[in-house]
């Protein structure tokens, strides 16, 4: 993971003085666990849940939301200032503040959209199949979620017919029993694709 955090610390910012990176996939794909990993491999980089901008409302309506109130301050060297949605009281929570930091972390369905594709520094995949991840994601929420499930997954489905993701991704990222793999995506702008194996065990959420 310390080979890859410096290969993106090393990269031009993208957002004013910031290097923003997408983590996309589908839901249940391991996105917030890789980007809990990474991010302290970047010696602690604040990272931005998008289902903390997303709403029972708007699972993928957000996107003016989240230029007003991330993208143009940050892009302005400016703190961005921002409401996380509460899921369970179904309304935004107090205020945060996020200060502009050498690299920002963007995981959650979406993140490789073309609103921000333009803004990113680098994107990466979570090379996990649709079916599999949205088990892992029903088995993790519970019967009780299942109806929010069913939503959910037309409204993915929805989105990604119209603005993928990994057509664009500059990395593919898979998950194994030992580690992560990564290799080069479509987008990816290294000549051979390589492959990197971290042999810690990390959680499969």
């Amino acid at each position: 993971m310390e080979r890859l955090a410096h290969e993106i610390s090393g990269l031009p910012p993208s957002l004013g003085p910031v290097r923003l990176i997408g983590i996309d996939g589908h839901a249940g794909s391991g996105k917030s666990t890789f980007a809990g990993h990474l991010a302290a491999a970047l010696g602690g980089a604040p990272v931005l849940h998008l289902d903390d901008v997303a709403t029972h409302e708007e699972l993928f309506d957000w996107p003016e939301r989240l230029r007003a109130q991330v993208l143009e301050p940050l892009a302005a060297g400016r703190a961005a200032r921002w409401a996380p949605y509460d899921w369970v009281e179904r309304r935004f929570g107090p205020e945060r503040v996020l200060e502009p930091a050498p690299v920002l972390l963007v995981e959650g369905v979406g993140a490789g959209r073309r609103l921000l594709r333009p803004h990113l520094a680098r994107l990466l995949w979570m090379e996990t199949p649709r079916a599999q991840s949205w088990g892992r994601g029903r088995h993790r929420d519970g019967r009780e979620l299942s109806d929010f499930w069913d939503g959910w997954e037309r409204a993915e489905l929805a989105h990604f017919s119209d603005d993928p993701s990994r057509p664009f991704a500059d990395t593919l990222v898979r998950q194994s029993s030992t580690g992560y793999e990564w290799t080069s995506g479509t987008a990816g702008t290294t000549g051979q694709p390589s492959s990197v194996t971290e042999g810690n065990e990390l959680p499969r959420a």
